[in-house]
C-alpha cells in the first residue's frame, strides 16, 4: 500500500491538517481561512513533537502525551489516517512518521496536499468539526530512530543523508541553529529535490529511487536521514519509502547533535 494518496479517495479516513511553516505564521491561521471538509487542525509544534531542549527543537513526543494528543483529535487505531499540509508534504511527512512510529497501521500523505486539493476543484471549508475521542493506543518502536551515537556511526559505516538546503549543509548559512555545518560524513540530499517544484508533488518513484542510489543508498547499505529538527528529515524517509528504500530518522538531527560540544562538526 502506497503511503501516498489522491484527493479523490479520501474516504471515510479521519483527515488531519497538518500546515505548518518554520518561521510562521502559525498553521492555524491558514487552517482558518479554509480546509478540506472534516479535517482537524494537528499543531507540529504540540501534537507531533515534545518540548524544545537538550533532544533538540522538535523531539519525538513521549508515547503517553502523543497518544492522548491523537484521540483529542479523533483518532483510532482501527480507522485510516490521512495528512496534508499546504502542498510539498514536509510537515505532513512529520505526521505520518510520528503515527507510523507509535504504530497506527494505516497513515496516507496528500500528495501535493491543500494546493492541489483546491486546484482539483474539491470543497472548502471555514467550518471546525468537534471529533469524537479517538481510542488510538501509541504502541512505540514502529519506524526505525536513531540517536547522536548511532547517527555519527551511520555517516561512516552506511550512508546518514542530511535533507536540508545544500547551502545549510556546507556551513554557509544558518540561520535558525547556533551552529552551522553537517554531521562527518553526512551526505547532502536536500528534501527539496524529492518533489516537483510546481505542484508539490512527490517525483515517481523510479526517479527517487535512481536520485537515492547516486547517492549511495544501494541495497544492503543501511541508509538513515537528518535535518535541522526532524521534520524534513521525515519527508526523506517518506521519499526513501516510496523508492523502496527504509531508512532510520535521527528524530533529534542537528539541533541535538550541537547540543553537545564535544560532537565534531564538519562544513564545506
Amino acid at each position: 500500500m502506497s503511503p501516498l494518496i489522491g484527493p479523490g479517495d479520501l474516504g471515510e479516513a479521519v483527515v488531519l491538517d497538518v500546515r505548518w511553516r518554520l518561521a510562521g505564521p502559525p498553521g492555524i491561521e491558514s487552517y482558518r481561512v479554509g480546509h478540506i471538509p472534516g479535517a482537524v487542525f494537528c499543531d507540529l509544534d504540540q501534537d507531533l513533537a515534545a518540548p524544545a531542549g537538550a533532544g533538540g527543537r522538535h523531539p519525538l513526543p513521549g508515547a503517553e502525551a502523543f497518544q492522548d494528543a491523537m484521540r483529542r483529535l479523533g483518532v483510532s487505531d482501527s480507522v485510516p489516517v490521512v495528512v496534508y499540509d499546504d502542498a510539498d508534504s514536509t510537515a505532513a511527512a512529520r505526521a505520518w512518521w510520528v503515527l507510523r512510529y507509535y504504530g497506527h497501521p494505516d497513515v496516507r500523505v496528500l500528495d501535493g496536499g491543500y494546493r492541489r486539493w483546491v486546484a482539483e476543484g474539491f470543497p472548502v471549508t471555514t467550518e471546525e468539526p468537534a471529533p469524537a475521542p479517538g481510542d488510538f493506543t501509541a504502541r512505540p518502536g514502529g519506524m526505525p530512530i536513531l540517536d547522536a551515537t548511532a547517527a555519527g556511526a551511520l555517516a561512516e559505516e552506511g550512508v546518514l543523508l542530511d535533507a536540508r538546503a545544500g547551502e545549510r549543509y556546507r556551513g554557509e548559512v544558518e540561520a535558525v541553529d547556533p551552529v552551522a555545518g553537517h554531521i562527518p560524513g553526512a551526505v547532502s540530499a536536500p528534501t527539496g529535490e524529492n518533489v516537483d517544484p510546481f505542484s508539490g508533488r512527490f517525483h515517481p518513484a523510479e526517479f527517487l529511487r535512481e536520485r537515492f542510489i547516486s547517492l549511495g543508498a544501494v541495497p544492503q547499505v543501511p541508509v538513515g536521514a537528518y535535518c535541522g529538527s526532524g521534520v524534513t528529515a521525515a519527508h526523506e524517509v517518506l521519499a526513501l519509502e516510496l523508492a523502496g528504500i527504509h531508512a532510520a530518522l535521527y528524530v533529534g538531527s542537528w539541533s541535538n547533535w550541537i547540543t553537545d560540544p564535544s560532537r565534531p562538526v564538519a562544513q564545506g
